[in-house]
């Protein structure tokens, strides 16, 4: 029996259903399990191929827009004018179109990037290429430890794709009152967090009075994609890294991890979560 085609909610599905035996204590079952998909995703910028992630095929036009701004290739949701997807036999090619003279200045610094799930700088030719330099965030948003918990219940109660296969992570912005305004899903971290942040560019929300919260934890990159797009809090489920936190201490980040029903880890700007 082949995989069966389930949870389709894009170009291509984000899982399909894999024949399983199933091994508890004696029993034995012979069933189908609910397993999520990763495809190649290639983003060209006016015809130039720029980099290939492993990606959940869903939200991909938010993904491009939120790796275009979070990557410094445009600076504003307008300077991206088209997204078209095209399907191949080994993936999917987004193809974008942007402003003439951020085209030229991508060309201009151009990198060999390769994504993977689990990695957020496979192909950086040097170390200058790591630390990209990030402003200061406005310090426009405090919150509560009550809203954070809540907006990662309301989080978990949002991802079909994990209640359905137990293997991917989730990104959300988060108002300063706990209301979740939207959320996105990936099998890679830094991809979820791409699509939210692309989304919410293309909603024209405010980043500066919101918060991101991501179900995993939060590694330099996170920290210096939110902070790239004026992010002024972030939060984890799980803990920071030492390089995440002298990042968000130096742009003015409040950085928290270890978020649970009733604690949490204030890591930098602690005076921001009250």
């Amino acid at each position: 029996m082949g995989p069966r085609e389930d949870l389709g909610e894009g170009p291509q599905s984000a899982s399909q259903s894999y024949p399983i035996r199933r091994l508890v204590g004696t029993s034995v079952q012979d069933t189908v399990d609910t397993v999520a998909e990763e495809v190649p995703v290639a983003l060209e910028f006016n015809g130039v191929s720029y980099a290939v992630m492993l990606a959940s095929p869903t939200d991909l036009e938010d993904f491009a827009l939120g790796f275009a701004l979070t990557e410094g290739i445009i600076q504003d949701a307008s300077e991206l004018f088209s997204t078209e997807l095209d399907l191949g036999p080994t993936g999917i090619t987004v193809r974008v179109g942007i402003a003439s003279e951020r085209f030229v200045a991508m060309k201009e610094r151009r990198r060999a990037l390769a994504g993977r799930t689990g990695c957020g700088l496979c192909g950086v030719e040097s170390l200058d290429q790591v630390v990209r330099p990030v402003g200061k965030v406005v310090r426009a948003m405090n919150t509560t430890a009550d809203a954070l918990s809540q907006g990662f219940e309301t989080l978990q109660r949002q991802q079909r794709l994990m209640s359905a296969t137990g293997a991917v992570h989730a990104a959300g912005i988060l108002s300063s009152d706990g209301v979740l305004v939207l959320a996105r899903e990936d099998v890679g971290r830094h991809n979820a967090l791409d699509k939210a942040l692309g989304a919410a560019a293309k909603s024209r929300v405010d980043l500066s009075s919101h918060a991101a919260i991501v179900t995993s934890r939060a590694s330099f990159e996170m920290v210096q994609k939110a902070a790239v797009m004026g992010v002024p809090i972030l939060a984890a489920i799980s803990a920071p890294t030492g390089l995440a936190i002298r990042l968000a201490r130096d742009c003015g980040m409040a950085l928290v991890g270890f978020v649970r029903d009733d604690s949490l880890v204030c890591y930098t700007s602690s005076e921001r979560i009250l």
